[in-house]
Order: C-alpha cells, then structure tokens, then sequence
C-alpha cells in the first residue's frame, strides 16, 4: 500500500512526458532521450568555460557572463524543446562571441554593452523575418557558396585566435605573425591539449573538448603558475550584465553593418543547424519545409535578444545536438534534459573563472578545423562561385573580422557575375547586400 503514491507519481510523470513530447509517436523512449541529452550536454558544455574566457577580453565580467551562459543555454534549449519539440540544444554561438570581443569591441572600439545592443536588434530581426516568411526568400537568395564561406572563414577565424591564445603565434613588425615562445609552459599545454583532443575525438570520445578543457586547466596549477579558485559555490551576481545593453548606442552607423553581418551569421548558422540535425533524425519532410522548423527557428531568435538581455553573445542551434541524435534523441525531451544539466553548471562558478585562455584554445583549434571540411563542397569548376568563397574565407582572418570577409565576398561575387555575363544568377538580395557593403566602403575607406 505505501507504494501506490511512488507508483501513481511515477505514472504520472511518464504521462506528462508522453503528452509533452508525444515519445510513443516518435518511437523513442524516456531513457533513451534522457541518455541522448546528456550526450548532447557532454558535447557542447565547453561553452560554459569557453564563452566567458572570450567575452572576457571584450571587458565583461567572467562571474556574470558565466551565469547567463548557463542560464541562456538551459532557456533557449528549454524553449526549443517545448516549442517545438525537437532534439536540439541551444547556447552562445562559437565565432559570433569571437566576433563580438575581437571585432565589435576590440576592433571596432564599441563599448560591450552597445555590442549587447547590436545582439539584440539582430534577434529582433531574425524573429522578424521568420514570423512574415522572409527567411525563406533570404536563406533562397544566397548562393550556396556563399553559405558555405562563411562556415569556411568563421574556422578560420577562429583558428587564428586559438593560436593567438595558445601563444603559438605572436605579432612581428616586419611579417605581421610570426612563431611564439614555444618553451612557454602555457604553449605547450596548449598543444598537448590539441594532441589530446584530436585523439580524444578520433576514438569517439563524446566528451572530448570538455575534458581537454579540464585537463589543461589541472595541469595548469602545477605548471603554468595558474591559480586555483575552487571549483563548487552559489553562482554569482548576474546584475553586472542583466539588462546594461545599450540598444540606442547600436542603431549608430557603424554598428548597423554589424547588426547585418550578426543577422546574416545567425540566420544561416541557425538554418543550417536546425536543417542538418533535423534531416539527420527524420524529421523534416523532402520538401524542407515544416511548421516545427518555424518554431523552432523562432526560439532560436528568441533566444538570441534573451541572451542579450542577460549579458552574452548571440545564442544559436548546436551542431553538437547531432551527438544526441546519434544516441536515439527525437524529440524535445532530449533538449530539455540539456537545459536541466545546463542549470546544474551555474554551481560551477569557481571552476570556470580558473580556466586559463590557453586550455580553450586546443577547443577552438580544434571546432576550427572542422569548419575547414566544408571547403570540399565547393564546386571548384566554376570560378565565379570558388573566387567569392575563398575571397570571404581568407579575408576574415587577415582582416581580423567576420564583417569585412562576408562584405569582400558579396561584393566580389555580384561583380564577377555581372562582369563574366552571368548577372541573372545573381538574386536580388545578393545585389543589396553587396551595395550595402560597398556603400559602407566608400563612404568609410574601410576603416572601422
């Protein structure tokens, strides 16, 4: 008799389970899907160390950043999973936050809390044109190639910041970079940590990047003179980030064409995603076309103006959430097990603010070069869709910013399509992307 409330209790829960997220229609299970978030979270809890060491060197405080990594992550995959209920976790995209620090701060001198702005205003945007439909005619109008490049020359982007922070390269008067101090202590952890990663991943580690991540962080308090500051505590204050960002300082003329190039990175960073994992866990029909890819494309924007509002970089749809599919993930539970475990890690604080910039870069190095596979879906026969592909990629990095890679390649492709006898290839909304940049240019000779 005493066990009848433990068993009804139980009975309940499975039921309110199976209503949420229809598990017997999808022909899952509640362990599988239990399993396959946390397979998800192991994946991609990097973030939590990653993201703040980043948005860091933009001048936020770690403490807070941290507390709205964790909190966006568990709200965005949250909403993923009861609005849409789909497979997919939600957190801080890599290279939007390395744009946010590097470029929009760093580069271009704008304070964080304008920059938060800018995050804002392009979630808006992306809710925007999801909710009218002009996604759709956006994500058609732009070349494939296009898409691509901008996968290609975040990777390589990214790469150079991880060598930057691994101390594998420095700057030099006469050739730009050269080699860095190899017997540093810190360098070498950093490339130990990269062998560690690739091996870890190669053997189908699922937690490959989060325990390098740890291991060169422990490693760093006996070598590298790193100090220790705990591991478990009440997380920290959020008020420093909590609403401080600046929407009317990011309507300013500079910050429009980051507000551009953040709209157009997380649109086809979310589609893209969104699609890929979705196709992956049969659930988005041939024609590509569902109502729970709307849903969820707007919790992803969604989640990008929330994120804003609590103090991080542009929130966007994991790649990482294919891990969990792999495991048996077909609905939303599978997401919502990540936002719980994401919660979990708010307690983590201390830990967090430990790890060195040098422990993350093998993570980095390592994200970027597999954004290099795309390279191979080019169609190298025809130069007028390689030339702008390449002309983005490479220039991000030289350039240090994502902006001026995405504007050289519009411009660089409308003109070559026009030039060669092929305008009518090109959309219309190439055409005022392409005229926008080259606007900015003009008028600004391309300084920021």
């Amino acid at each position: 008799m005493d066990t009848k409330p433990g068993l009804a209790a139980g009975a309940s829960s499975k039921n309110l389970l199976e209503r949420l997220f229809k598990l017997e229609e999808h022909g899952t299970t509640i362990r599988t899907e239990l399993l396959a978030g946390l397979t998800t979270f192991l994946t991609m809890a990097y973030i939590v160390f990653v993201n703040p060491s980043i948005l860091a060197d933009a001048g936020m405080p770690k403490g807070p950043v941290f507390v709205a990594t964790c909190l966006i992550a568990a709200l965005g995959s949250m909403v993923m999973a009861l609005a849409a209920n789909w497979p997919v976790a939600l957190a801080p995209g890599m290279g939007l936050n390395a744009y946010f620090a590097y470029v929009v701060v760093q580069g271009m001198g704008y304070s964080w809390q304008a920059a938060l702005g800018a995050v804002f205003v392009s979630g808006l945007c992306f809710l925007a044109v999801t909710l009218t439909g002009l996604r759709g005619i956006i994500v058609a109008g732009i070349p494939r190639s296009m898409r691509i490049a901008l996968t290609v020359g975040i990777g390589l982007f990214l790469a150079i910041i991880a060598l930057k922070n691994a101390g594998v390269v420095a700057a030099s008067p006469a050739t730009f970079v050269t080699l860095g101090d190899l017997r540093q202590p810190s360098t070498v952890l950093a490339v130990l940590g990269f062998l560690m990663v690739a091996v870890l991943s190669a053997r189908k580690v699922r937690a490959a990047l989060l325990a390098t991540i740890l291991t060169v962080t422990g490693l760093s308090f006996v070598f590298a003179g790193n100090a220790f500051q705990g591991v478990v505590s009440a997380p920290p204050s959020l008020a420093p980030t909590l609403l401080a960002l600046d929407i009317p300082g990011a309507l300013t003329g500079g910050l429009l064409n980051v507000i551009l190039v953040l709209f157009l990175v997380e649109l086809f960073d979310a589609t893209g995603t969104l699609m890929a994992v979705a196709s992956r866990a049969g659930l988005l029909p041939e024609s590509g076309r569902s109502p729970r890819l709307d849903r969820a494309l707007m919790a992803d924007s969604a989640a990008i103006f929330a994120g804003s509002l609590l103090g991080t970089s542009s929130t966007t749809a994991y790649l990482e959430s294919a891990a969990g599919v792999e495991e048996g993930g077909r609905t939303g539970l599978t997401a919502a097990t990540v936002a719980v475990l994401f919660l979990g890690c708010l307690f983590f604080a201390p830990l967090a603010g430990s790890v060195p910039a040098y422990a993350t870069a093998p993570a980095l190095f390592y994200v970027a070069c597999l954004m290099l596979r795309e390279l191979t879906a080019l169609d190298w026969e025809d130069l007028t869709e390689v030339i702008p592909a390449c002309v983005t990629a490479l220039v991000m990095p030289f350039t240090y910013s994502i902006a001026n890679g995405v504007a050289f390649g519009f411009i660089t492709y409308a003109a070559l399509k026009g030039l060669t006898g092929r305008a009518r290839e090109v959309k219309p909304v190439v055409w005022v992307i392409a005229a926008i940049f080259l606007i900015k240019f003009v008028e600004s000779g391309g300084a920021h």
